[in-house]
Formats: structure tokens, C-alpha cells, sequence
């Protein structure tokens, strides 16, 4: 089922002539409502009047979220306050909150998208989805909640924690649709088969809709075996409205987006310029109908790729492929790039061990140190130690392969890594 087939389907030609129409729109209203972008803009001696095609975008000043930051609270909005009718904000883990507003309009939009994305993944108005993100200040569990709703799915907002009693509420309530990030949902598997339930066969959680953060092909898999669930991914960022960006359909090829709101640039992040379809580099947005908080050209520090070819789903619009990292989570130990998701992708192709891992890194004298916890399973955790250096070995070995750096490897007990419902804290540096 497409939710918006004159959208999703419409030719590329009559899809970027409408969003000409609407980047124009979005510039002429930041420049004249944002003090922001005005300064901005006359800096680099620009006028809205100067984007006449699509290519334009690329002389245009960038957003970072600073640019937030520095106009908290409401200093980014477009319109009166008395206009906004909901805020929504970031975690604020690194200073102030980047805070986020919604017109009536621009909650219409959010739901649209997030419907869109929802129906990609199959979910319909038969589905009782469970809504296990933390409900407050995050996108996440509101913007997924109305755009359950306009589908007609029956919503359960159970929220994040209390992982027993989610398990049950599956159970009694029927729960078929999951929501929540993806390292929570191995935590309820885990949870679930403490308690005696077996996910396949004692739940009827036929599909997840995955966000929150990113994850491997490798980790898909093993949530998809756990729960024998069809386990999707979304994107989006609060800073340009929350989830409902990009979304996976059924066939699992790419993250149709919603170019109609959106539209997606991959530059290299160290020159900023365009790079070729297909190819990865940083995602900037620019947001096309947003009222309460246009944004122009968002450096999201995600790196992924973008292809414009048809999808088999009959679906035209771009798709985006899976979120590998973020600019600002590379480490770089002794001069090697290095990405969590390459840790990952390995990580769980070794059996034995549990997909719950952290990076310790820590500098002696002047060289870096990398350290990769990892759990184990039950059944390793209790078997002979010669098992154990086994594994350790055979996961230094191909860590090796993919890094070409020999990290410090720790295997750790079951269940040692804290489990969260919001984001998994992957990397700890202690360089710093």
C-alpha cells in the first residue's frame, strides 16, 4: 500500500519543479521572519531572489546546531510564539537545548510523513502498535504516535523502561507493531525469553519501526532472527521536525524520502561539496514547508549516500541509505579512521557474541588505546575458558581485517552493559 501515490509516485521532473517552488518559499520566509538568516544571508551578499533553480541551493549558508543553540530559546522561529502550539527539543547533553517549534500546520505535515513511512513498513489500521520510546521533549514517541493515528493503527503509548511489563502488555494486548530503538528491542528479546515468552512464538510483533540511532545490516539480522520480525528503519533529527524524513519500504532497498518536505544534499564533509550519487557523504537538509522553524541547509554530521533510481515498490522519490555514522562519532586512533558500525558489523557475525558492545578509548603517553567490550552469551559465559580465547581471537582477527588497527579485546559477562530504551552510548573517550 502507498499512503500518498500522487507524492510518492509523481515523475522526478514534476517533483523538483515543486520543490523549486517550495525551496523558494522556505528561503524568502527565513530571510524575512529569522534575524539568523537574514544576517546570514546578507553576509554572503545573497537574496532569496537568487535561487532560480535547485543548484542554487549550494550557494546558500549552512545551519549548524550551534545556530540553535546560540538563539535559544526561540530565537530560530519563523512566526509569533502565540503561533506555535507545540515545542519540542534535543537532549541538551553537550550544552543548551536545541529547541524546536510546531505551527498547526506544520504538526498536519509532521503526521503525513510519518504516515507515509508507517505504510511503507506495512503497518495498516489492523496493527496495535507499541510505542516504547520515552515520551517528553524527543520527537521520537509523539511524532511516531499521531502518524499511527492518521493511519488508524490502534496506538499503545506504553512509553520507554519498565521492560517486564512492556513484554506483558505485548502479550496481553497483541501487540503486532514495535517502536522503539533498535538496541531496545534486542533488550526486550532478551527480557522477553527471561520470562519464559518466546518472541516468535508467544507474541505476535510482526514488524518493527525502528529510530533513535543507527544500525548495522548485521544487527537488523539478529533482530529480525530474535522476534521473526520484519525490523525497518526511519530517519529524521528534531532539528528539522523529528522522525519522518526518510523511511523504509517493505523491500528494505534505501529510505524513500520525503522530498515533497525535504530536500536531502550528500556533500563531503571536508570540502562540502557534492559528491556522486551513490556515493557517502554528509547528509545537509533543508526543509521546504516548515513554518514555525524553516532551516536551511542542516548539517546533520550523518553520513550515508542518496540514488534517485526507482524503487521495485513503484515508489519515485529518492532514497536514502542507511545512516553508517556521524561525522563527530569517527574516532581516530594512531591516525585510522574508525566508525562503531564497522566494530558492529563485525561484532555480530561471531557466535557467541551478544550484540551489546562499548569502545573504551584512552591515551598512554602519546599514543591512543582502543578497548572493545563485548558480552557474551549465556551458554559461552558458562563453558570452558579455551572457548572463550577462541572467540577473543578469532574477533581480533577480523576486527584486523576491517580496521587495520589491533584494539584491546574484553569479553564481558551477560547482561554487564547497560541496557537503555533511548540511544545506546557506544564510544566512552576518556582522552578528553
Amino acid at each position: 500500500m502507498i499512503w500518498n501515490k500522487e507524492i510518492e509516485c509523481m515523475p522526478r521532473e514534476r517533483l523538483e519543479a515543486l520543490q523549486l517552488e517550495r525551496l523558494k518559499q522556505s528561503v524568502a520566509h527565513a530571510y524575512e521572519r529569522v534575524p539568523h538568516y537574514r544576517r546570514a544571508f546578507d553576509a554572503a551578499g545573497l537574496v532569496p531572489g537568487d535561487v532560480n533553480s535547485l543548484e542554487d541551493i549550494r550557494r546558500l549558508p549552512f545551519t549548524v546546531k550551534d545556530d540553535l543553540r546560540d538563539n535559544y530559546p526561540y530565537g530560530m522561529f519563523a512566526v509569533p510564539l502565540n503561533q506555535v502550539v507545540r515545542l519540542h527539543a534535543s537532549s541538551g547533553t553537550t550544552g543548551r537545548l536545541t529547541v524546536v517549534g510546531y505551527t498547526r500546520r506544520d504538526l498536519e505535515n509532521w503526521s503525513e510523513v510519518v504516515a507515509r513511512f508507517i505504510t511503507m513498513a506495512g503497518v495498516t489500521a489492523d496493527d496495535v502498535a507499541q510505542i516504547s520510546f520515552g515520551y517528553g521533549l524527543f520527537t521520537g514517541a509523539l511524532g511516531l504516535h499521531y502518524g499511527l493515528e492518521r493511519v488508524g493503527a490502534t496506538v499503545i503509548p506504553i512509553s520507554g523502561g519498565n521492560s517486564e511489563r512492556q513484554v506483558m502488555v505485548m502479550k496481553d494486548f497483541g501487540t503486532t507493531a514495535l517502536i522503539s530503538t533498535p538496541t531496545y528491542a534486542l533488550h526486550l528479546a532478551e527480557v522477553a525469553e527471561e520470562m519464559g515468552i518466546d518472541p516468535r512464538r508467544d507474541l505476535k510483533v510482526r514488524v518493527g519501526l525502528f529510530g533513535g540511532e543507527a544500525f548495522s545490516e548485521e544487527y537488523r539480522r539478529e533482530i529480525q532472527n530474535r522476534w521473526g520480525m520484519l525490523a525497518t528503519d526511519n530517519y529524521g533529527l528534531s532539528e528539522v521536525g523529528g522522525p519522518g524524513v526518510s523511511g523504509e519500504c517493505e523491500l528494505l532497498c534505501g529510505q524513500h524520502v520525503a522530498e515533497d518536505h525535504y530536500l536531502l544534499e550528500i556533500l563531503d564533509p571536508t570540502t562540502l561539496e557534492p559528491v556522486p550519487e551513490g556515493q557517502e557523504g554528509e547528509v545537509v537538509i533543508t526543509t521546504l514547508t516548515r513554518e514555525a522553524l524553516p532551516v536551511i541547509r542542516y548539517r546533520t554530521k550523518d553520513i550515508s549516500s542518496l540514488t534517485r533510481e526507482p524503487c521495485a515498490c513503484g515508489r519515485t522519490t529518492a532514497r536514502l541509505s542507511k545512516i553508517t555514522g556521524r561525522t563527530d562519532d569517527m574516532l581516530i586512533i594512531r591516525g585510522v579512521n574508525v566508525f562503531p558500525s564497522q566494530i558492529e558489523s563485525v561484532l555480530v557475525n561471531i557466535e557467541g557474541l551478544a550484540p551489546h558492545y562499548q569502545i573504551v578509548v584512552t591515551r598512554k603517553g602519546y599514543l591512543d588505546e582502543m578497548e572493545i567490550q563485548v558480552e557474551v552469551t549465556e551458554s559461552i559465559f558458562s563453558d570452558e575458558y579455551r572457548k572463550l580465547e577462541a572467540i577473543e581471537e578469532r574477533l581480533r582477527q577480523q576486527l584486523f581485517k576491517v580496521l587495520a588497527i589491533r584494539p584491546r579485546i574484553k569479553l564481558v559477562e551477560p547482561k554487564s552493559i547497560e541496557r537503555t530504551a533511548g540511544k545506546a552510548k557506544r564510544v566512552i573517550d576518556l582522552r578528553k
